[in-house]
């Protein structure tokens, strides 16, 4: 059985984008093969700051992914930093790793161009990330296609490990995510929680109501058919409810019809397909110990993956006889 592996950052509060994404794709990837999904604590650290966020945040991905149906007797779900064999990897990997190809890594010049701190962390992220990916002998990693430079240089760093050391690693192959929902923000922009843009997957009537009525829309007045195509209203309908896109952009059309009526619509859908993923999810937050005792056995599964590659590793390079 081929191993799948996916890393999830905890970052924020979990979104409609996020579920659309990278949630409901992983959820239908991990039927293919043996599912490796772990949350990036560590990874997280670049970014979050404050011990009580990345606790609340790491418990919010777990606690959403069983919640939208994730089976953890079927896939390995551990927190990143429950298995630190990981950074022993890490610095075996960067022994190898050119300090070209770290500094032509896109995530770093991006997040410097927006302003980041230039760590050493935000630098050899991608040495992390490929200790990572090679740790649990993963087949296949699925990435979108602005990630894909994070798997070709975890296949360059393994290469040169094999090469000088001799033959440790598996070259994972990608599952490159084609997006099949565009899903923008209120604001037209994609949605993201760094523009303040987003539709929580997990809130309460009220914390999705208010951002779904302030969705940007024209100025066409009411007597007059409105052109949902191509607008954030059409785009979410689409994205939740593809079925009923046709029936949407047909009610959008009839004279008499305001965008607080499909508005209202969308909500109506919204809490509709997500009403089954918040009811699991706030038994979760009653019982956390349910989220904390799974992720505790995905870490010994996880480990058990890890140590036999580690030790391999640790041969290659005269650590271990």
């Amino acid at each position: 059985m081929k191993i799948i592996l996916t890393g999830i950052q905890p970052s924020g509060t979990l979104h409609l984008g996020n579920y659309f994404g990278a949630m409901q794709p992983a959820l239908d990837l991990a039927r293919h093969g043996q599912a490796v999904y772990f949350i990036a604590d560590y990874h997280a650290l670049t970014s979050v700051t404050k011990a009580e966020d990345l606790r609340r945040y790491t418990f919010e991905v777990a606690a959403g992914f069983l919640a939208c149906g994730l089976d953890p007797a079927k896939t390995i779900l551990f927190r990143q930093s429950d298995v630190p064999q990981v950074h022993e990897l890490a610095w075996l990997l960067s022994v190898v790793t050119p300090m070209g190809l770290l500094e032509r890594a896109h995530s770093y010049k991006d997040k410097v161009a927006q302003g980041a701190e230039t760590s050493h962390g935000l630098f050899a992220y991608p040495v992390l990330m490929a200790a990572d990916i090679l740790l649990y002998n993963s087949d296949l990693v699925p990435v979108g296609k602005d990630q894909k430079q994070h798997l070709e240089i975890a296949r360059d760093v393994a290469q040169k490990f094999n090469d000088r050391f001799g033959p440790v690693f598996k070259l994972p192959e990608p599952v490159i995510r084609e997006a099949t929902a565009i899903v923008p923000g209120v604001d037209g922009r994609k949605m993201s929680k760094s523009y303040g843009n987003t539709i929580p997957l997990f809130g309460d009537e009220k914390e999705i109501k208010k951002p779904v009525m302030g969705i940007k829309t024209d100025s066409t007045p009411i007597d007059q058919p409105k052109q949902l195509e191509g607008t954030v209203l059409g785009q979410l309908m689409q994205a939740v409810h593809p079925e009923e896109y046709n029936n949407f952009l047909a009610q959008g059309a009839t004279p008499g019809v305001g965008y607080g009526d499909l508005k209202k619509k969308l909500l109506t859908e919204i809490q509709t397909r997500f009403a089954p993923f918040q009811e699991k999810y706030r038994h979760y937050q009653a019982h956390p110990y349910e989220v904390e005792t799974i992720l505790r056995e995905g870490a010994i599964r996880a480990r058990a993956l890890a140590l036999p590659v580690l030790e391999k590793a640790r041969q290659a390079t005269g650590l271990s006889k």
